[in-house]
């Protein structure tokens, strides 16, 4: 049997969560270099990852692959709304308002928590089912911004 690491079930060191103020500017800041692979937009079994200090997932990342999923939208004639959730790292936030800016551009219309909560996918997931059944049309579809368990210095979107 696996010895049971003695920080499960506590919350998390300060020094183990990442510099937030740091991930946040480099954000922003970095511009990924489209010669360097592993700058680029890569999606693995669960969307895209990578962390704004290594320029692997930052603004333009979210801008570009967004931008994507909406020409998607609009070649397959999708309508419905588009429910988006994101977690708890520090890069979630940052993507949200660089999505929604997007979304909000190509008139998707974007459902979000109304009181700015947290939403992992399960919730997005329900939220999609309980929205479209008994639809035929306008379905909604969704995205959420998290790299999942990978660790605090990282992004995620799918």
């Amino acid at each position: 049997m696996a010895e049971v690491d003695p920080a499960a079930g506590k919350p998390g060191a300060a020094r183990a969560l990442g510099n937030g103020p740091r991930l946040v500017t480099a954000y922003f800041a970095g511009k990924p270099d489209a010669s360097d692979p592993a700058q680029r937009v890569a999606f693995g079994t669960s969307g895209h990852r990578g962390t704004s200090l290594k320029n692997s997932f930052n603004e333009g990342h979210i801008l570009a692959t967004t931008q994507a999923i909406c020409d998607y939208r609009t070649e397959k004639g999708l309508t419905g709304p588009l429910f988006i959730g994101i977690d708890t790292h520090a890069l979630a936030e940052p993507a949200l308002a660089s999505a929604v800016e997007v979304f909000a551009a190509n008139g998707v219309e974007v459902m979000i928590d109304k009181d700015g909560g947290y939403t992992p996918t399960p919730v997005i997931s329900h939220a999609i089912l309980t929205y479209n059944k008994g639809r035929g049309s306008g379905l909604a579809d969704g995205v959420v911004v998290t790299p999942s368990h990978n660790p605090p210095e990282d992004g995620g979107y799918k």
